[in-house]
């Protein structure tokens, strides 16, 4: 219990409620007609009570009335008339009545006991006639009412889903939790077990019929969705976005809890009761769909979608609908259509995600290629530099000061700062001794120089990362930054901020703006500056933002979290 987060307690204490509910309507409970019965002074059964709301209530069972069958077997035996034989040389005439049986209504011996008992095993059927109608009537003129309520089979029913669910639970999270499971499912183990096991567990609870019974399993429904969604959430890497997505789940929960008491309460079950099904599943569903984004072919094709980001946007949105699947699986065996689901799951998995993400993996793996040899390449040339030319104008500098050409030494200087400066932008040693920060700071006064106004760095340093990472991280900041003195203008701020859960880096300008369809059309347009900065967002899983601000001057944002 060490390693779990509280998302994963959370999830636990909810799905013990579900456990603890599920296992005592099975061992203890009925379904609830909403018909209370007692026995007079004569023993006959009489409907005492009936709640609102409830089945009876919705059929219109009035209280006082009398029991006259039960579950098929005849409570009160009512007269009826008896027949003769027909008459042989007159068979088309009716049959004759020859008496009345029982000669008054008469209550009948109940089976095992009394028929108390019999009612509170389960009301299958009942047929009710009022105490006045039982005095008033005759053979031909019985007023009796019939009722059926096939809930009673159906709580038997949903009984069997307990056990499906419990091994759904203990399953889900044994192989979620384990090296199987892909790293993003692994983590929402516990909330993706419990959302998808919650509805059958439950589903003996709900099925009592009371409008109790109804609310607490619908709730404990939803609830049991509350984790898993946000869990989803966190993998939204906008930071506006995600808290939008939160004001969501919130939203959805709490109509679906409304439309849950409504259901219970109200006369128009079946109809609510196809809103709430929709309400608890889009609590996740939404969520995963959002964190899993729109899938680009073009992009994939390209390399700027790696084949961990294909599938781990597949299995987000997998991981957000399947808890949709197990809402809908109600009837028996408690597979479908949650069973369909799964296998559809396997072979999609099989036949389509995982052959997408080998060609995501060969584009992704040749753009790597190309990043890493061009780096490979700057850093030999940096080492050149500073190991050839920058000794051998250094020595040359010296001669001649000592040969009294002040002049000659001084631009011989000039150059060799010059030299140093294209080293550093080749491969900043500061960058892999010190960090991003450390380097920001040589970029920006060496920019400062070339803006010809203010360039100021706002910088906090919690942490140090992938040095994959910084450097990604880094060029970003020098494109956006000589970008910003091409086509801006003073004041140009940047803010860099790591920290142990991510990286945020903002660059703004006071220039005239992109144009707002840059980032969108700078491959066909030739902007291979926009076109670097996405590529190497996309290949640490970044989230990259250029636009333009209405007052004018361009915001370039890149957001980066550990997975």
């Amino acid at each position: 219990m060490g390693n779990l987060t509280p998302r994963d307690r959370a999830a636990i204490g909810i799905v013990t409620l579900a456990i603890v509910g599920g296992l005592l309507a099975v061992l203890f409970g009925s379904y609830d007609t909403g018909i209370y019965l007692s026995a007079d002074s004569t023993g006959q059964l009489v409907v005492s009570d009936v709640e609102h709301p409830s089945q009876a209530d919705r059929d219109g069972v009035v209280p006082g009335s009398l029991v006259a069958e039960l579950n098929t077997m005849t409570v009160i035996a009512l007269p009826e008339y008896q027949y003769g034989d027909a008459d042989p040389d007159h068979p088309e005439n009716p049959l004759p009545v020859i008496g009345t049986a029982p000669a008054v209504p008469t209550l009948q011996a109940p089976p095992g006991g009394s028929w108390l008992a019999v009612a509170r095993a389960g009301i299958d059927s009942v047929a009710l006639i009022s105490q006045d109608a039982l005095r008033t009537g005759g053979p031909d003129r019985w007023q009796v009412q019939r009722y059926f309520f096939p809930g009673t089979y159906l709580f038997g029913q949903s009984q069997k889903a307990f056990l499906p669910g419990l091994l759904l639970l203990i399953a889900g999270v044994w192989f979620l939790r384990s090296p199987r499971a892909a790293v993003s499912l692994r983590e929402l183990a516990i909330p993706l077990a419990v959302a998808v096991a919650t509805p059958l567990l439950v589903a003996p609870l709900e099925a009592i019929g009371s409008m109790l019974a109804i609310s607490i399993g619908g709730i404990v429904t939803i609830a049991a969705m509350v984790p898993l969604a946000e869990g989803l959430a966190d993998h939204v890497d906008d930071p506006d976005q995600r808290r939008a997505v939160r004001w969501l789940i919130g939203g959805l929960a709490l109509a679906a809890t409304v439309a849950v008491v409504g259901s219970a309460v109200g006369d128009q079950r079946t109809e609510v009761q196809t809103l709430v099904w929709a309400l608890t599943g889009a609590v996740p569903l939404l969520p995963g769909l959002i964190a899993a984004g729109p899938i680009d072919l073009e992009r994939l094709r390209a390399g700027s979608v790696g084949p961990g980001g294909l599938l781990q946007a597949t299995e987000l949105a997998v991981a957000g609908a399947t808890p949709l699947m197990a809402l809908a699986t109600k009837d028996p065996p408690f597979l479908w259509p949650l069973g369909l689901w799964l296998v559809a799951i396997a072979l999609a998995g099989r036949f389509t995600v995982r052959p997408l993400a080998r060609l995501a993996t060969r584009a992704t793996l040749q753009r790597d290629l190309v990043v890493a040899a061009t780096e490979a390449e700057r850093a030999r040339l940096a080492a050149d530099i500073h190991d050839d030319a920058l000794q051998e104008l250094t020595l040359l500098v010296r001669r001649l000061e000592a040969s009294g050409d002040t002049e000659g030494a001084e631009i011989g200087r000039t150059v060799a700062d010059r030299l140093r400066a294209i080293c550093g932008d080749l491969r900043l040693p500061i960058l892999d001794d010190l960090g991003v920060g450390p380097a920001l700071d040589w970029l920006v006064l060496r920019i400062e120089r070339l803006a010809g106004g203010e360039v100021r760095l706002e910088r906090s340093d919690d942490a140090r990362h992938n040095p994959d990472v910084e450097l990604a991280i880094f060029r970003v900041a020098q494109e956006a930054l000589a970008n910003a003195v091409k086509h801006g203008r003073p004041p140009i701020v940047v803010r860099y901020r790591s920290t142990p859960s991510g990286i945020s880096l903002a660059i703004d300008d006071a220039g005239p703006g992109i144009a707002d369809d840059a980032p969108e059309s700078a491959e066909r347009s030739g902007r291979f500056g926009l076109l670097n900065m996405a590529q190497r967002a996309e290949a640490i899983g970044a989230i990259l933002d250029v636009k333009r601000w209405p007052a004018g001057g361009t915001h370039v944002a890149l957001e980066w979290r550990p997975r």
